[in-house]
């Protein structure tokens, strides 16, 4: 066998080992303990997400223009387009069913460690919502975690967010009331990188 060829085929392990340690490291920074924030973030351990669940940078095949959020229900992922066929991809979790958001929206606005109040259809459906009727502050213990995304239709708020979580292990499941959820430390990249007015394509099928 040829010298080239034989260190070709002995290269490519290596090379794959190369590339999952990258990764790796890439998903060590990515969940890494954030001490700035309002109310500080601790580490994520890795083996608490699955790999297919962790931020990364994909390949995209998708006619939207860079800046646009797409979210894909089935497969629990949000994409943020970065263009050049190329996306930020994120696990989340998304409504039960028949609670989903369905069609496009915009970024209405945005907050840092929001408040939380429990819509009236939210309270209907499950009473004990009630005691939280006056609102929850923003905080580690609030169920829009670090950020939150509003998205709006025709000027007016839908009522859906994207938002962070305090219940990690929700994520890649479909349990909550209709909006998408996201680990604090994902909210906080997407959030960094959306603007007020973004578009974002939800798809159901």
């Amino acid at each position: 066998m040829p010298i080239s060829r034989r260190a070709l085929i002995i290269g490519l392990p290596l090379f794959a080992a190369g590339c999952a340690t990258s990764e790796y490291q890439t998903s060590l920074l990515n969940y890494a303990a954030l001490p700035d924030e309002t109310f500080p973030l601790r580490a994520v351990p890795l083996e608490q997400i699955k790999p297919e669940l962790r931020r990364q940078e994909v390949a995209f095949d998708g006619d939207y223009r860079p800046g646009t959020v797409i979210v894909n229900t089935p497969l629990r992922r949000l994409y943020y387009v970065v263009g050049n066929g190329r996306a930020m991809r994120y696990g989340i979790g998304v409504g039960r069913e028949g609670l989903a958001l369905r069609g496009d929206a915009t970024v209405g606005r945005k907050a840092e460690w929001p408040s939380w109040r429990p819509t009236d259809n939210m309270i209907r459906r499950e009473p004990r919502n009630l005691k939280y009727a006056g609102g929850v502050s923003g905080g580690p213990h609030n169920p829009l975690g670090a950020r939150a995304l509003y998205l709006y239709r025709g000027g007016r708020d839908t009522m859906f967010r994207i938002h962070g979580t305090n219940q990690p292990n929700s994520i890649g499941l479909a349990m909550s009331s209709g909006c998408i959820r996201m680990l604090n430390h994902d909210v906080i990249d997407l959030y960094n990188r959306v603007p007020v007015g973004a578009r974002v394509v939800v798809i159901q099928a």
